[in-house]
């Protein structure tokens, strides 16, 4: 999760265009928003808790003069929900000054704090981002280089935008597992997570930063490119992206999110028929599903569960009470699902509280059937690479049959598409995504024991 964006402009309020392109992926992160501003190479950053619209104001935003601006929307994976893990953070080494923003997770982190910290460098946060900002700006080599050389020290997932020595970087790690894409506004260049962001600023998409790549935008405004790492065959963009993360009017490595979606509805009408009176979604994110389907199996479709918008994604809410009271406060079901038999779309089932309480909302409103059908396959293990379940204790699916989570979260039938169907609807060759928590098959190796934990640097040492 967690959302970057970057951008370089002379003429164009470069803090605002920052602001409305979070905005636009307020989906990725809503524990805290971040922009950096760099003016003459002067940095100055504004961060702090909450949404991307409750952090920044018309007066803050007027605040924060430059030519290049990177700004962050953070959902913790590594290190807890507090203000200094907020981002864009700031570090001063004893090279350069690095403004940093990251979408991703490392996953030697334990290690390179240690070395860090043994070297007698300070950090002043908790996250695993600190150390990519750290690597950088302590290494006396150029800029670049700097960032070749701390990539190659990186194990796990970075997509990441920069601003040092006056110029706006962007990497991605070599096997791509979060997205990263460059636009064009006029003559100017901007960067950012997704492509729906690029769309709200009024940016055109030109190309995707690719695995391992580095790209920098420099004084002049050009844009240069060059690989920190070996090109690889195979690259590991996370398959949950397609069916959850992303927003559907994103396009990831070509593929346009929604129509993926449907296409996995479709492929589970085939595998996972059912007869029923009504299809309805789960939202948002089940919506495309939902729809696919419909259409494929030519049963009507109805919304069925009415979400409040002003709620945040309850999976993403980083503490287990606060998810739970979330789906009492985000769904409420109308009144024609009364005496129907409905099929109940979704993206996944991750913990399968809201599907429980879902489904429990459906019957006690009347439906005489609820059967539950999921566009994603079962999610069996741990992510190291950003998505905050890192515990297989925390997973429905882990260690229990379909028919055991059937009979958990109420349904009277429960199937998942098949991980066959999953690739074919992305229009993706498996060596082109990660698939580790649906397979248990990691592209890198992972860590183990302590280092697994969210919170492992938020305890001093006795």
């Amino acid at each position: 999760m967690c959302g970057v964006f970057g951008i370089r402009s002379v003429t164009r309020d470069v803090a605002r265009l920052a602001y409305f392109g979070l905005f636009a992926l307020q989906h990725r992160g809503q524990e805290s928003a971040g922009i950096a501003v760099s003016d003459a190479g002067r940095l100055m950053v504004m961060r702090d808790m909450g949404l991307v619209s409750q952090v920044f104001t018309e007066q803050k935003l007027a605040g924060l003069h430059g030519d290049l601006a990177i700004g962050h929307t953070r959902y913790s994976t590594t290190g807890a929900t507090h203000w200094a893990n907020a981002q864009p953070l700031i570090h001063h080494g004893r090279a350069r000054t690095v403004a940093l923003g990251h979408n991703g997770n490392i996953v030697n982190a334990t290690e390179l704090r240690s070395e860090l910290v043994e070297a007698g460098i300070k950090l002043g946060s908790t996250s695993d981002s600190e150390l990519i900002a750290a690597l950088i700006a302590h290494d006396e080599a150029p800029l670049e280089q700097a960032i070749a050389n701390a990539m190659r020290r990186l194990v796990g997932a970075y997509s990441c935008v920069a601003l040092a020595e006056g110029e706006l970087v962007a990497f991605r790690d070599p096997l791509g597992f979060r997205p990263l894409c460059v636009g064009r506004i006029g003559d100017d260049w901007c960067v950012a997570s997704e492509s729906c962001a690029l769309d709200l600023v009024g940016a055109a998409y030109e190309r995707d930063v690719a695995p391992g790549e580095i790209v920098v935008i420099d004084e002049s405004g050009e844009l240069r490119v060059s690989d920190a790492a070996a090109h690889r065959p195979e690259s590991a963009l996370c398959i949950f992206e397609y069916f959850y993360l992303a927003r559907p009017d994103s396009r990831l490595d070509a593929v346009e999110v929604h129509g993926a979606r449907v296409r996995m509805g479709e492929r589970l009408a085939a595998e996972a028929p059912a007869e029923a009176d009504l299809v309805m979604p789960i939202p948002d994110s089940g919506t495309p599903a939902a729809i696919g389907f419909s259409r494929a199996s030519g049963i009507p479709f109805s919304e069925g569960l009415i979400k409040n918008r002003y709620v945040g994604r309850t999976f993403i809410q980083p503490d287990q009470g606060l998810r739970q009271l979330g789906v009492k406060l985000k769904f409420n079901p109308l009144a024609e699902v009364r005496g129907q038999r409905i099929v109940a779309v979704d993206d996944s089932i991750v913990r399968g509280n809201t599907t429980k309480q879902i489904v429990q909302m459906l019957f006690d409103s009347g439906a005489a059937e609820v059967h539950i059908r999921i566009s994603s396959p079962p999610v069996i293990s741990q992510c190291y690479y950003g998505i905050d379940f890192a515990d297989e204790d925390e997973l429905i699916a882990a260690n229990r049959t379909v028919e055991e989570i059937r009979q958990h979260i109420g349904a009277t039938s429960l199937a998942y598409i098949s991980l066959e169907g999953l690739q074919e609807s992305i229009l993706r060759p498996e060596s082109a995504v990660c698939r580790a928590c649906l397979t248990r098959k990691y592209p890198t190796a992972v860590p183990t024991g302590s280092a697994t934990a969210k919170l492992k640097f938020e305890i001093t040492p006795a």
